[in-house]
Parts: C-alpha cells; sequence; structure tokens
C-alpha cells in the first residue's frame, strides 16, 4: 500500500540520539502508517485505525 501524503512522526519515546525509533503516521483515512525511522524508504506495516488503537491500548497496560 502506498502511503502517499502519510506525515510521519517519531515516537513521544524515542531517544535524541538517534537510537531505535518507531514513526506513526495517522493522518490518511482509515489507515495507520508505522515504519523504522532508521530506514524511511523501507517497507511500512498498516494497521486500520481501531487495530492501532487497541494495541496502543493494549502496550500502555503492559507498561
Amino acid at each position: 500500500m502506498e502511503l502517499i501524503g502519510a506525515q510521519w512522526r517519531k515516537s513521544s519515546r524515542s531517544s535524541g540520539n538517534g537510537g531505535d525509533c518507531v514513526e506513526v503516521a495517522d493522518n490518511l483515512p482509515g489507515v495507520v502508517g508505522v515504519r523504522d525511522s532508521k530506514d524511511p524508504a523501507g517497507p511500512a506495516l498498516t494497521f486500520t485505525p481501531a487495530a492501532w488503537r487497541a494495541f496502543v491500548t493494549r502496550v500502555a497496560e503492559k507498561a
């Protein structure tokens, strides 16, 4: 899936020293993109907004 027009943002938990980071694009209708910030031209995972919310909620519960 092409994520044309995606506005990527880094995780608020990412370190400022270029470490392991995840970027999320949630500005597109019907899809949330997730990619590795160290490889922005590489592959991205896509989720429905509902699946992404469920994932984030579950991760927050475990933190």
